[in-house]
C-alpha cells in the first residue's frame, strides 16, 4: 500500500519520466488520466506544479516543494 494518492503517484511519475506520455505508460493509464490527476492536484493545492514545453515538464518552485513532501512520505513508508 502506498501512502501517495493517485494524484501524487501521477506527479511522481512525471517527475521521474519528464513527460505525460511516459508517466502514463509507467502507471498503466491514459495520458488523459495522468493530465486529469495533475489538474486535480493543482486545483486542490491552488498551485502550478509544472511548466510545460515540447521538451517535457519541469517542476516549478511549488512543484519542488511538493516533491520534497512526497520523498519524505515515501521514506516514511519504507520505514514502516
Amino acid at each position: 500500500m502506498s501512502l501517495l494518492s493517485p494524484q501524487l503517484e501521477a506527479f511522481m511519475a512525471i517527475v521521474r519520466r519528464s513527460t505525460v506520455q511516459q508517466a502514463a505508460s509507467d502507471l498503466g493509464i491514459t495520458q488523459t488520466g495522468v493530465t486529469q490527476r495533475i489538474r486535480t492536484l493543482e486545483g486542490r493545492l491552488e498551485a502550478t506544479l509544472f511548466t510545460r514545453s515540447r521538451r517535457g515538464m519541469r517542476l516549478t518552485t511549488e512543484g519542488e516543494a511538493l516533491l520534497r513532501y512526497c520523498q519524505a512520505a515515501l521514506q516514511l513508508e519504507g520505514e514502516v
